[in-house]
């Protein structure tokens, strides 16, 4: 057995990836004397210039959840809206996540945008919207997203892509016959935080950190500085 060699296999990994450069900048500038009262309105102030900038897909984020046998489980959604009353994003309730916050209907989300070196993290609990309002946000989807809704097999094992593709050609032809066929099981969610994380990265790695908190929807945010 070389073990030799996988040892310096590992190695050459190592001193790659120690090599990239992070924080290549130019670096947003935060102050975190002069920031809003509400997270929500630094949040979308970061989004915004995080889309100025020609940040891809800059309102992509990470949905991570609690996963059936008590571990993480994480995936990339799209954030759907934001407001006072938290985060929105959509899933079928049928799907691995949904069911995760069926169990377990708490949730963290992230946000990073490596061109401003910033990262926003956000922790609360997960509502589902009404039947109504979820079957808005479907309509609002492609034919083609829709289609793949009325499937409700995510995650499930494919025996093959000629399986798939016949039974997306079935779905899209149900859509197109009655445009207003929902899925019952899609569902709009929001997460209602109860802390929320700004990162501002610092090339000498003295990154400024500021998290609003405070206990329940009732109580006033605060916030505090963190240690890098």
């Amino acid at each position: 057995m070389d073990t030799e060699g996988g040892a310096d296999r590992v190695e050459d990994v190592r001193l790659w990836l120690r090599g990239l450069e992070v924080f290549a900048g130019p670096l947003a500038d935060f102050d975190p004397g002069e920031v809003p009262d509400d997270p929500v309105d630094l949040f979308l102030d970061w989004l915004r210039a995080a889309v100025a900038a020609g940040v891809p897909e800059a309102h992509a984020m990470t949905l991570s959840t609690v996963g059936e046998d008590g571990g993480p489980d994480a995936r990339v959604l799209i954030l759907k809206n934001v407001d006072s009353a938290g985060w929105q994003f959509a899933a079928h309730a049928g799907s691995p996540k949904g069911r995760q916050l069926t169990n377990r209907p708490r949730a963290a989300l992230t946000f990073y945008w490596p061109l401003q070196g910033r990262q926003v993290r956000i922790r609360g609990t997960v509502e589902p919207a009404s039947s109504e309002q979820s079957a808005a946000d479907l309509l609002a989807r492609a034919v083609s997203a829709r289609a793949e809704v009325l499937l409700g097999r995510q995650s499930d094992h494919l025996e093959s892509a000629e399986e798939r593709d016949r039974a997306i050609q079935e779905a899209l032809a149900r859509v197109e016959s009655d445009p207003d066929l929902v899925s019952p099981e899609w569902t709009l969610y929001t997460l209602a935080p109860v802390d929320v994380e700004f990162w501002q990265a610092d090339k000498g790695r003295l990154h400024n950190r500021l998290r609003y908190e405070r206990p329940d929807s009732s109580s006033r945010w605060q916030h505090h500085l963190l240690w890098p």
